[in-house]
């Protein structure tokens, strides 16, 4: 076999292995949107799995019949504010962990990420109860932060690590005290790292699931805990369901279509010394 054979072999293989991954991986997407526009009829009739008529009503029921608004706005609200409140606390903190080596720090913040979120459901659940904050926004912001924060600080270490201490040694020596050269200088520069945690950390926040089935209620319920309404002791509107899921999936896959290299960025920081 000659070497041009060998290339074209492993070309073909690498093809073939990357058709067999990407329907595995596009085949639920693929055929939760198609579900999305068939009736209930159509959806267990393998005959018009590619065939059918499409219809647009499983969407109108998401906003009418089931008042899908209310939950995006929920999730929308919280996911934002508790991604910025998260930014505002972990960026400092992963910039005094990374240029003053503070590694005890940097342990138990590992820790609590390590630690599920769902250990610590309970502990908030009674103590939100206590001062009669369970089901309102500040309980689930709050409960969102204390998955993202350790996330973020994790992110942006890396990114603080590689930029040299002479960047705001320079602006001191200018008369900056080390706050001002903090957000004059490291934060200008750290930006892709900034966007990198705030992606991940909205994506997070915006599947999160379990603590807004405990602390919500039906003012606060967001996108993943109203899913639940499409579900009945009678019946399961499934074109609804799956057209509610792509409502809840569509806003994540743009953003993280437009910004992956942002995520691949921070995903590899800190992995290449020197």
């Amino acid at each position: 076999m000659t070497k041009a054979q060998k290339k074209l072999l492993k070309k073909i293989g690498f093809t073939v292995l990357l058709i067999i991954v990407l329907f595995f991986t596009m085949f639920p997407f693929a055929y939760m949107l198609l579900s999305s526009f068939k009736r209930n009829v159509d959806l267990f009739n393998m005959e018009r799995l590619l065939i059918f008529s499409p219809t647009i009503q499983n969407y109108v029921d998401v906003f009418t019949r089931y008042s899908f608004a209310r939950p995006l706005m929920n999730t929308s609200l919280i996911s934002i504010v508790s991604t910025i409140l998260s930014l505002l606390i972990g960026v400092p903190a992963a910039y005094s962990i990374a240029r003053f080596k503070q590694k005890f720090f940097s342990v138990v913040i590992l820790a609590v990420r390590i630690i599920p979120g769902i250990a610590f459901l309970v502990p908030w659940y009674l103590i939100f109860t206590r001062i009669n904050l369970s089901g309102t926004y500040t309980s689930l912001i709050l409960c969102y932060m204390r998955l993202a924060l350790p996330y973020i600080v994790w992110i942006m270490i890396p990114f603080f690590e590689k930029l040299p201490a002479e960047l705001e040694e320079s602006a001191m020596v200018d008369g900056c005290i080390r706050l001002q050269a903090f957000y004059r200088i490291m934060l200008p520069v750290s930006v892709p790292g900034i966007v990198t945690a705030t992606i991940l950390v909205f994506i997070s926040s915006w599947n999160n699931f379990i603590f807004g089935l405990i602390l919500g209620t039906s003012r606060t319920q967001p996108l993943p805990v109203a899913i639940f309404s499409f579900i009945s002791y009678t019946e399961v509107n499934w074109g609804g369901l799956m057209a509610a899921a792509m409502v809840i999936t569509l806003p994540i896959i743009i953003i993280s279509l437009f910004l992956q290299k942002y995520i691949v960025a921070g995903l590899t920081a800190g992995a290449v010394k020197g």
